[in-house]
């Protein structure tokens, strides 16, 4: 990124201050815990540089205290930050509260609204129903072995999915093993045992 290029969005944004202050901002895992009105500090070092204006400096600053990944981040004993990763305070437990109810309410927003679509999906096959003949119906009424393996494969849920979480991924024939590194409503970020960083679908997460 050339240093005469304006900032675009607020990823982009996030990513600076990461640059910048990196004993502050985090732009991949768990985020630290800001310190209260860093957004005056932030203005003041940045009051100058061309690249960030202070409306999506703070739109930026609202999106990254309000993500899964930074409210993951609060919890209680953890030390607030300022710019040059001072201390700058511990977390207040009603601070802590409210973060868990916000990251609580989020996640059932997202899942709330994702486990909603498969049921409409599943009920159109039933209209193609076609009466079944007695030995078919015999045979269907076995216990099917198939079934067993397909136990074992324990898909994750995406409400209780949490930073540092050992998981496994589907990925071709066979699951791979992966620690989730971030999650986001759309996905998550894993890294696999080779080392070898990616962002999948919750679908393609098991236990």
């Amino acid at each position: 990124m050339e240093n005469s290029e304006k900032l675009k969005n607020s990823k982009e944004v996030i990513a600076y201050l990461a640059e910048r202050f990196p004993q502050c901002f985090i732009a991949d895992g768990e985020a630290k815990p800001l310190k209260i009105g860093i957004f005056q500090d932030l203005a003041a070092q940045l009051g100058e540089d061309p690249k960030v204006s202070k409306t999506l400096l703070r739109t930026a600053l609202r999106q990254y205290t309000s993500s899964w990944r930074y409210l993951h981040g609060l919890k209680a004993g953890q030390t607030r930050v300022g710019l040059d990763g001072e201390a700058c305070g511990e977390l207040t437990e009603e601070h802590v509260e409210h973060a868990k109810g916000a990251l609580k309410e989020s996640k059932e927003k997202v899942f709330g609204a994702r486990k909603d679509k498969p049921a409409a999906k599943k009920a159109k096959p039933k209209a193609k129903t076609q009466p079944k003949s007695e030995s078919k119906a015999k045979l269907e009424s076995q216990p099917k072995p198939a079934a067993q393996p397909q136990a074992k494969q324990q898909p994750v849920d995406p409400a209780t999915l949490k930073v540092a979480q050992d998981v496994r991924v589907l990925l071709g024939s066979s699951p791979v093993a992966a620690t989730v590194k971030e999650i986001t409503r759309d996905d998550v970020q894993v890294e696999l045992k080779t080392g070898l960083s990616l962002r999948v679908k919750f679908e393609h997460l098991i236990l």
